[in-house]
This record gives C-alpha cells, sequence and structure tokens, in this order.
C-alpha cells in the first residue's frame, strides 16, 4: 500500500503527537508534585515522560522515513484538571496509559498490518507493552498512596532515599533522611526503586 494515502501515515502521526503531549503532561505533574514535596512521585513522572520523548522519535522517524510530508490529523486527546492532586495525578496517567495499550496502540498495530507496515506494527505493538507497565507503574503508587501506604508498611521493609541513596529497614520512613535531611518525600521501596535507579 502507498504510505501517503495509508492510515498507518495518519496512526503515526496521531501518536507522534499523543506521546508528545503526553511528555508535557508528566512533565508539568512533575511540577505539581515538586510543590507538593512528593519528590519521588515527581520523579517518576520524569522517569516517565523521558519515555514517552522516546516513543514520540520512533514514531517521527517513520514517518520521515516514508516522506511523510504535512500530515493532517484529527484526534482527541486529555487535559487533566487543574485542581488534580497526587492520587488524581497518578489515576489519570494510569488511564491514559490503558487506553493507550489496550485500545489505541493494537488497533494501529493491526491497521498497520493490514497495510503490510510489518516493522511498524511491530513498534506499536512494543509501545503499547511499555504502557502497560507504565500504567501499571501509575496505578501502585495511587493505591499506595490512598492506603496511606506510600511511606509506611504493615511489615518491616527497605526503602530507599532517591536524594542521597540511604538505605533503611523499618515498617516506616521518618519525615526527613537521617543522612542528607531530604523529605519524606524522596523515599521508595527499594524493590520498587528500579525506574529510579536509571536516571
Amino acid at each position: 500500500m502507498d504510505f501517503m494515502t495509508s492510515k498507518t501515515r495518519e496512526n503515526l502521526m496521531r501518536a507522534f503527537a499523543g506521546e508528545s503531549q503526553a511528555r508535557n503532561r508528566y512533565t508539568f505533574a512533575q511540577a505539581q508534585l515538586i510543590a507538593q514535596k512528593q519528590f519521588m512521585l515527581a520523579d517518576l513522572f520524569r522517569f516517565t515522560a523521558d519515555q514517552e520523548k522516546e516513543h514520540a522519535r520512533i514514531f517521527y522517524d517513520h514517518l520521515k522515513q516514508n516522506g511523510a510530508g504535512d500530515t493532517q490529523i484529527q484526534a482527541a486527546f486529555p487535559v487533566d484538571e487543574d485542581s488534580c492532586d497526587a492520587v488524581c495525578l497518578l489515576e489519570s496517567a494510569a488511564a491514559h496509559e490503558r487506553k493507550e495499550s489496550c485500545e489505541i496502540y493494537p488497533a494501529f498495530a493491526q491497521a498497520a498490518r493490514d497495510e503490510g507496515f510489518a516493522q511498524i506494527a511491530q513498534d506499536f505493538e512494543n509501545i503499547a507493552a511499555i504502557e502497560n507497565t507504565h500504567g501499571k507503574r501509575f496505578e501502585r503508587m495511587a493505591q499506595l498512596l490512598k492506603s496511606g501506604e506510600l511511606f509506611a508498611g504493615g511489615e518491616s521493609t527497605q526503602w530507599i532515599c532517591l536524594n542521597c541513596g540511604y538505605i533503611l529497614e523499618g515498617t516506616q520512613v521518618p519525615q526527613n533522611c537521617p543522612v542528607c535531611h531530604g523529605e519524606q518525600g524522596y523515599y521508595i521501596r527499594l524493590d520498587m526503586a528500579d525506574w529510579g535507579l536509571y536516571r
């Protein structure tokens, strides 16, 4: 099929636009969370925003390589509420990620495969799987925050301060790190810190 008349061309531009605006939304969320002294959650949004930028690049490269030129699209993109607190930001992000991973990108992958663009279809499928991971991570953090377990747990747990790297064991984290004196919002369970270790 001719790329210039394909649905895949439009879908790539929609995906590029969607990933670009997701990166910006997550950067805005990061700033809100810093203001709320939720530094670890702010870092999670920054980390995810960087991955969304890379997804946008992958889609943009496909557009360039296929000579897409100016591509008109019509699409709906989400806007978060002004009064969103940390839970709201996390739940909203999780919902957006679920929609991409379960609905949007699988449909885009199928269209690309049907039109003979196998590599593009594979990239849509791979990125859908990544977005699924993003959604689960945002959901988990929202659950912990709502249940009061983001910085406390029923049993002894290892925690790491993302500001200085101090690791402590206990049922909850202190208001301030005993080493760097960073605020509680820098702490995360050590077994959940993988995303933070690759900054």
